[in-house]
This record gives C-alpha cells, sequence and structure tokens, in this order.
C-alpha cells in the first residue's frame, strides 16, 4: 500500500468507497451531523492505493468543538470515517491509515492536534492507539451514540459536561 494524501484521489471514487464500507444510507449518521457544513482537514486525511494503483482505504478528519456547559470551547478533531474496501478489510489498511494520521497530528502546528475525538470500537481504538472513553461521559452529541463508543485522545481532551458541535 501506498498512502498519499486524501485529496489526491477522485472524491467520487472516495465516496463510492464510503458507501460500499458504510452503505449508502451513512449520511444520516450522528458522525455526519458533526461534520456538516466543515471541511475535511487536508493535512490528516488520507488515503492507501493499492499495487494496481486502486483506492483501497481512505481516513478524513474534520474540525469540531466542544461547547462545555461551564463556558469553555474547545476546539477539537473528528477522526473518521475510516473506510476499508470491503473484500479486504483486516488486512491492516486501517491500522497504517490511523498510524499516518497520528504521525501527521503529532507533528502537526495545528494546536486542536492535541484534542482527537472518534465513534468506534473501543477494543480497537484503545488497544491500537489510545483512544478511551475516560472523559466522554458528559459529552452530548447531535443525535444518536452508544457512549462506550465516544472516544477521544490526548492532553488537550476536555472532560465533563458539553456538546460537541461542528466547527465551521
Amino acid at each position: 500500500m501506498t498512502i498519499i494524501p486524501l485529496s489526491d484521489s477522485p472524491a467520487s471514487a472516495v465516496e463510492s468507497l464510503l458507501d460500499r464500507a458504510f452503505g449508502q444510507d451513512r449520511h444520516g449518521r450522528t458522525a455526519y451531523r458533526l461534520r456538516s457544513g466543515t471541511r475535511q482537514i487536508e493535512a490528516l486525511s488520507f488515503a492507501a492505493i493499492d499495487e494496481h494503483g486502486a483506492l483501497a482505504g481512505t481516513i478524513q478528519c474534520w474540525p469540531v468543538r466542544f461547547v462545555g456547559d461551564d463556558g469553555r470551547d474547545v476546539p477539537m478533531i473528528l477522526v473518521g470515517p475510516v473506510a476499508v474496501e470491503p473484500s479486504i478489510q483486516r488486512g491492516g489498511i486501517g491500522q497504517q491509515l490511523m498510524a499516518q494520521m497520528l504521525a501527521a497530528a503529532d507533528s502537526s502546528p495545528l494546536p486542536e492536534t492535541d484534542a482527537l475525538m472518534l465513534i468506534g470500537d473501543p477494543e480497537y481504538y484503545g488497544r491500537f492507539f489510545g483512544f478511551t472513553a475516560d472523559a466522554t461521559g458528559g459529552w452530548r452529541l447531535p443525535g444518536p451514540f452508544e457512549p462506550r463508543r465516544l472516544l477521544a485522545r490526548g492532553v488537550g481532551v476536555p472532560d465533563g459536561q458539553g456538546e460537541v458541535r461542528p466547527r465551521v
């Protein structure tokens, strides 16, 4: 696999992969509501290209913010979707994409890279990438979600009661 900037992949190919990986009804999910009106963060969004030049996987990151009930307004980054071509899932492509994104975040001058969040499998994202639900118990999202799947990572992750919203 070769990892390239997602912006170097045709948007139609990315959308087609997302449909195959998550279904065409994916736009109604809570994570999509969090991305509403925003643009992906180019420096943290990548594509995996196979040896034949085909799109095998993608990762996207989006600007969001935590608006605390105490008045705090903390910029954060929503990680995902992480999509892999269904016929080759479980081959490590998602891990490679996450590792590339985390390395880019660690070296980024963007201050919000110290507060990453995602909605995903805690056993996977915790074990391999250090995401936990430790600070997210008081967070509200603009739609349904399983609290145990609301995960965060980084020293800038806010704790407490508040709402996660798109950062336009």
